[in-house]
């Protein structure tokens, strides 16, 4: 069967100042792959945005296209359910992509849309176990598993011959990512004598960003703040930092985190939402309850005191994202697809 047309609406953040997302990454993949993508929106402004995505549909609607959806859990949910109620309208097939470790609340708080949505649906991509599991236990069977890619190519593996308390933190500065725990178990190391000091990467998108430089001016810490970073730049940054740390509140399958331990970075994350379903404590990560940054802080001394073990997870970590590459991945894809 030859390769059909899609149709991609979902935010290009990295047009607005956010980092490039996995689905914008999977245009460029699929158009390699000799698909015809027509995509939407890099529009700011959420009701352009919106608007910009129903044209994009509405010009594209003839060839049957195959449609696939960016859903998350908050505002950009209704994206994802005003373009699935146009896709039934006009019997078109869709494709939700689901993200947000906060989505299957929002399963339960807005159950009618939702089944409408996703029960709609041809199928519903679940780059997690995690949101595979709690979808189906909300009565959902339309699921398939993809994990979120990367090019291994690009994250040149380095272990280190020696750990120091070097922190890197990349993410959107945002509430749910919980960016001031990176700072407050920076302070709690220096507090045990340790020379250490934090990188914190990303875009600003809430205020937090400014919160996380005032904690850092106040208390007279060593972090270094770089703003938004595209990808090889930071995957360079990160040859002089040697831990990684996740500090969210809420999550699914983050990308940073699969990034990191391509790059051989040990990881210290908390252990929230989808994380479980893809780090495994001491074998391939450490993972810590979420806000406490006195445990946080002892996980990260414990890969510093023991470099046997992290050299362990560090290796274990990497065979486990050689899973994720796109030449791995690609054929589930194309299934899904072509079907």
């Amino acid at each position: 069967m030859g390769k059909r047309k899609i149709v991609y609406l979902g935010n290009k953040a990295s047009a607005f100042g956010g980092t490039v997302t996995t689905m914008e990454t999977l245009i460029g993949l699929l158009q390699a792959e000799g698909y015809r993508v027509y995509s939407a929106s890099s529009k700011r402004n959420k009701i352009l945005r919106m608007l910009d995505m129903i044209f994009t549909l509405l010009r594209n609607i003839s060839g049957r296209p195959q449609v696939l959806i960016d859903t998350y859990s908050t505002q950009n949910y209704f994206y994802a359910v005003t373009i699935g109620n146009l896709c039934r309208l006009f019997r078109i097939t869709y494709v939700p992509v689901l993200h947000g470790g906060n989505l299957p609340e929002r399963l339960v708080k807005s159950r009618n849309t939702s089944w409408k949505l996703f029960n709609g649906a041809k199928t519903n991509i679940a780059p997690s176990l995690y949101l595979m599991e709690r979808f189906k236990a909300e009565g959902y069977s339309n699921l398939t598993h993809i994990p979120n890619i990367i090019d291994l190519q690009a994250y040149p593996f380095k272990p280190r011959k020696e750990i120091r308390p070097k922190l890197l933190w990349v993410r959107s500065f945002a509430e749910i990512y919980n960016p001031e725990l990176a700072i407050r178990v920076l302070e709690n190391l220096i507090d045990r004598g340790l020379d250490a000091e934090l990188c914190m990467v990303g875009p600003e998108k809430d205020g937090s960003h400014q919160k996380c430089k005032n904690l850092a001016e106040k208390n007279q810490l060593p972090v270094t703040f770089t703003g938004k970073r595209e990808k090889k730049q930071w995957v360079e940054l990160s040859k002089d930092y040697d831990l990684f740390i996740n500090t969210t509140n809420f999550d699914n399958m983050p990308v940073s985190v699969i990034e990191a331990m391509a790059l051989g970075l040990p990881v210290v994350s908390t252990n929230v939402g989808g994380i479980p379903y893809l780090l495994e404590d001491k074998v391939n990560a450490l993972l810590v309850p979420p806000g406490d940054e006195v445990l946080f802080a002892n996980a990260i001394v414990e890969l510093l005191n023991n470099p046997e073990m992290t050299y362990m997870q560090v290796r274990n970590a990497r065979k486990l994202v050689e899973k994720f590459d796109w030449e791995v991945v690609k054929q589930s894809w194309i299934e899904v697809l072509n079907a």
